[in-house]
Formats: structure tokens, C-alpha cells, sequence
């Protein structure tokens, strides 16, 4: 068996940050034995749609406050250092040589993981991959044989992370700010603090 260190990739826009994305990661942490979690802010989304994407700037800032006193979260700016577009496969290719001595897990929800095989280079993401660390929520069914089919191998590297169900999202956190509602205990208090300072998603 492998020794060397397993390092999480946790990819997301992160638009905010909220104790909800600690939690996960720290059950993927916890349950697949990463060394580190790195967090991989990403600049754009082609899967996100409405109003714009707070500056990846302002974003990396609450990253850094809310992982600030943490050992075991690093922060990646993998996508944020490089123009567009910015595919997964690339970032995972840019990882594996900025750390040679690791085995790479990629972090993903259990619907990105339906979606992969229409991502850009999917045999390229897996290639890279040791693992595959997928949160299950409660009551969640991922039809692996179907995805196997289209991308062979991928069983084998699917371990699955239980996740707690938690109803905390970025997208309602951003709605509940433009509307003068109640977020504040969603967050890091200083993720918090930094929203109010700069009046975000007003």
C-alpha cells in the first residue's frame, strides 16, 4: 500500500464560503485520511447562472479569514494564477506536478460526479486522480454502473464520503443578504465581518 500523503482537492467558487463547505470538507478529510485539504477557488463557473460571480479577489480574501487558524486546510490558486478557460484537467495536471510526492483526491458532490463524463478530458481527471471522494447526502442513489460504462475504471476509484444533510447554500446566503434577512450564524465571523465591511450581495 501506497505511504505517500493523500492530498483532497476541493474545487468551488465559494460565493461565500460558509461552515457548510467546512463541515464536508472536514468529513472528507476525516473519512478518506487526507493529510490536507486544498481548497481550489475557481474564477468562473460555466455552471453558475444569475447575477455575477463576486471578484475571485474578494472571494480568495474570505477564503483566507475562515481557513486562517486551520492546520489541515491549505487554499490553491491553481485557477486563479492562469487565464481561462480553466478545466479541471488542466488544474489536476498543474497539481500533480507542484506536489510529486502526493496521491491527489478530487472532492466532488455526488451530482458533479453524474456530470463528469461530460466534462472537459474526463479520462484525463481520472488518470490524475488516485481517488475519487464523492459526498453522499442522505437518501442519495449514484447509478455507478452507468457512469462506468462511459468512463471505465472510474468504479474503482469512487470511495463515498457521508455527508451530513446540511441546508446551508451560497446561492440562498446571497439571497438572504440582498434582502437585509438573517445569514450571519451560516458563517466564519470573520467571513461574516468581511460581507458587512464591504457590503456584498446587497
Amino acid at each position: 500500500m501506497s505511504t505517500r500523503p493523500l492530498i483532497g482537492i476541493y474545487g468551488g467558487t465559494f460565493d461565500p464560503p460558509h461552515l457548510g463547505h467546512l463541515i464536508l470538507a472536514a468529513e472528507a478529510r476525516q473519512q478518506l485520511g487526507l493529510s490536507q485539504v486544498l481548497w481550489m477557488l475557481t474564477p468562473t463557473s460555466p455552471f453558475k447562472t444569475g447575477p455575477g460571480i463576486t471578484p475571485a479577489r474578494q472571494r480568495l480574501d474570505m477564503l483566507e479569514l475562515m481557513l486562517a487558524d486551520s492546520q489541515e486546510f491549505g487554499i490553491s490558486t491553481t485557477e486563479m494564477d492562469r487565464p481561462g478557460p480553466h478545466y479541471t484537467s488542466d488544474s489536476l495536471s498543474l497539481l500533480r506536478i507542484q506536489f510529486p510526492e502526493a496521491n491527489l483526491v478530487l472532492i466532488l458532490g455526488g451530482d458533479s460526479l453524474a456530470q463528469l463524463p461530460g466534462w472537459h478530458e474526463p479520462g484525463k481527471i481520472l488518470q490524475a486522480c488516485t481517488m475519487l471522494g464523492v459526498m453522499r447526502r442522505p437518501g442519495d442513489t449514484i447509478q455507478l454502473d452507468a457512469l462506468e460504462r462511459q468512463l471505465p475504471g472510474l468504479t474503482d476509484k469512487t470511495h463515498l464520503i457521508d455527508a451530513p444533510l446540511l441546508e446551508i447554500s451560497s446561492s440562498e446566503i446571497r439571497q438572504r443578504a440582498a434582502k437585509g434577512g438573517h445569514y450571519q450564524y451560516y458563517l466564519h465571523p470573520k467571513v461574516y465581518d468581511y460581507i458587512q465591511q464591504h457590503q456584498l450581495y446587497r
